[in-house]
């Protein structure tokens, strides 16, 4: 049995018609900035667009965050504002083209129900909301690290941001309201403003002994009450010569005689100047980049708990990631344009020996960077996939930072088991080239750290583990973040090899009722292709799975046109677990890719009229 975890739109503008996307050519463009000055532009576009969305003057916005776009266009970001305020959860994603005019604009609707304007339903309680706390920051700091262990130390100090706060309620769709609770769909439901609180959003970022604490709290700022609270370790919890994928090719560095696990080659500035594997030689914090005297590293053997972490035996771990940090940046920049974890090209880390007999990797938010256990009850969690997996948070926490609880939570761990998985088949199918293979991953996550032969989680069925779902429900959202991914994980896995009709086999779903009944994958690549683009240049860090499905038929309507087999396959696969109601598809052609066979250790499946292997 694995151990659980430590902690276990609105679119105001319709997306701009892009040209449908050539296979095989980058998506995203050279990293850009843009300054003070250019980004006011933007925003006066929106601004002068208040109005027409019901919002009264005390509505604003302030960029957060930038990155590059597809095909030459540009990503801003944009906080929503009441009164200079953040409205927490709610933003705008506003893709520009080269003139810095605005494309299309996706944006929460959290904030329609503040102020004067025309949209506010909430009516005069909410019309002149007060944006002065009663509560002082340091107060919320305080009630906020109520029973921390004693002793513990920070990471980073604790922070306060004063936001406001909007608590959320589903109300049924005109449509759904005499349906039973067990029929809704995920789209039955629409989420919506039941109150806005003024409060502060606390990070605590600790350690204690060995043990991390990472948690984010909103306090009332009236009150003094903690109104919400959520883990923020973003884990896959457990658990040369590399330990999984044999001799692998490393790009190092030799200075002072030495050569270092420093990747010249991938990857510019941050914490140590370029892509780096370091020690942490059983503590919490980084450590040292990895030195040796020759370019040969690692046995490529479990380490042996006790023994240095410097030798041959040491070194393996450090194989381990360097292995996965270079594939998972080479698949975003060759397949997809985007360099690095921010599309910036800004250089991260990862730290091994983390504690000792550690069964955990996680991705910081504090330094942007991962740390990665020996294991106990898994072995060293360096595998290709938890590698891809963890740097998946990091692409999140740039682009759409999908907010780490509820329905949004689940879809970030998704995002990250689907850049597993496509790691995985990058790497294994050499590591190059503009597409993604359609082989050479087991749509399992974490199944080569299982001392027990029982993988993290399985894409294909994810309810095998005995806690994840397989389809959207109401109580999703009330699940650990790592069980709530298991649809859209499964919706991936739909997406890119099919379902099967066959209602004994593990690809089966009782929710597809259109024809044929074994819906047709995509292939990985374009599956990848749409989520990724999706998630960087659509999601809002409040989608939920219902805004999900819209924002991915978007993205595949820009990529391959707006009656294309690919957006009936987003829909489909939505579908299957429960997210939008089914269609048929158009007359079957042959897809490329979609009817490769493929070996897994999963029942056998079927991709349209094509089988699944099985070991």
């Amino acid at each position: 049995m694995i151990p659980q975890p430590f902690f276990r739109a609105v679119v105001l503008a319709a997306a701009f018609a892009l040209t449908p996307f050539v296979h095989g050519a980058p998506m995203m463009g050279a990293p850009l900035k843009l300054d003070t000055r250019a980004q006011a532009q933007v925003l006066s576009q929106l601004t002068a667009r208040r109005s027409a969305v019901g919002l009264d003057l005390d509505h604003s916005y302030k960029v957060v965050a930038q990155h590059p776009g597809v095909q030459g266009t540009h990503v801003l970001r944009a906080a929503h504002l009441y009164k200079g305020v953040r409205i927490f959860g709610s933003e705008s994603v506003i893709v520009i083209d080269a003139r810095q005019q605005i494309m299309s604009e996706s944006a929460s609707p959290r904030r329609l129900h503040l102020g004067r304007g025309a949209a506010n339903t909430l009516g005069a309680t909410t019309a002149g909301f007060d944006t002065t706390p009663v509560v002082k920051r340091k107060a919320a700091i305080g009630v906020a690290l109520k029973g921390i262990p004693p002793g513990a130390v920070n990471v980073k100090a604790p922070t306060a941001e004063l936001v406001i706060y909007p608590s959320m309620r589903d109300e049924r769709a005109p449509s759904a309201v005499a349906k039973p609770d067990a029929e809704l769909n995920a789209v039955d439901l629409v989420e919506t403003v039941e109150r806005y609180a003024l409060a502060w959003h606390v990070r605590v970022r600790m350690h204690s002994g060995e043990q991390p604490i990472y948690y984010d709290a909103i306090v009332d700022a009236r009150s003094g009450v903690i109104i919400d609270r959520w883990n923020m370790l973003q884990t896959v919890e457990g658990i040369g010569k590399s330990q999984y994928n044999g001799a692998v090719p490393l790009s190092t560095t030799f200075a002072d005689n030495l050569y270092q696990m420093l990747d010249p080659e991938r990857g510019k500035g941050g914490t140590f100047g370029a892509m780096a594997i370091t020690n942490a030689n059983h503590g919490t914090t980084s450590g040292r980049v990895y030195a040796n005297t020759t370019n040969t590293w690692g046995d490529g053997q479990q380490f042996v708990e006790g023994a240095g972490t410097t030798g041959a035996n040491g070194q393996t771990a450090a194989v381990n990631a360097m292995w996965g940090l270079m594939n998972t940046y080479d698949l975003h920049k060759n397949v997809l344009g985007w360099r690095s974890l921010d599309g910036q090209d800004t250089a991260t880390h990862i730290a091994v020996h983390v504690n000792r007999g550690y069964d955990n990797a996680y991705y910081s938010d504090t330094c942007r960077c991962m740390f990665i256990g020996d294991g106990t009850f898994f072995t060293n969690l360096g595998a290709i996939d938890v590698v891809g997996h963890e740097m998946g948070h990091g692409v999140t926490a740039a682009t759409s930072n999908l907010v780490y609880t509820g329905e949004s939570g689940g879809l970030n761990e998704s995002s990250s088991d689907i850049a597993g998985e496509v790691v995985e088949a990058y790497a294994r199918g050499g590591g190059k080239g503009e597409v993604v293979p359609e082989t050479g991953n087991d749509w399992m996550l974490g199944s080569e750290i299982a001392r027990n032969a029982e993988p993290l989680r399985w894409m294909i069925k994810p309810s095998k583990d005995g806690s994840s779902q397989d389809a959207w429900s109401t109580g999703l959202k009330r699940l650990d973040v790592h069980y709530s991914s298991g649809p859209n994980n499964r919706m991936f896995y739909f997406l890119a090899r099919g379902s099967n009709a066959d209602n004994t086999s593990e690809a089966w779903s009782s929710y597809l009722k259109g024809l044929p009944a074994a819906m047709t994958g995509i292939g990985i690549d374009k599956a990848f292709r749409i989520w990724f683009r999706a998630n960087t240049t659509k999601f809002t860090a409040s989608t939920n799975y219902a805004d999900a499905r819209a924002k991915m038929i978007e993205a595949a309507q820009e990529l391959y046109g707006a009656a294309s087999r690919e957006v009936v396959a987003v829909t489909r696969a939505y579908a299957a677990i429960n997210v939008g109601a089914d269609i048929d598809e158009p007359a079957a052609e042959p897809v490329p890719g979609a009817a490769a066979a493929i070996t897994t250790t999963t029942s056998a499946a079927v991709t349209g009229r094509s089988s699944v292997g099985t070991d």
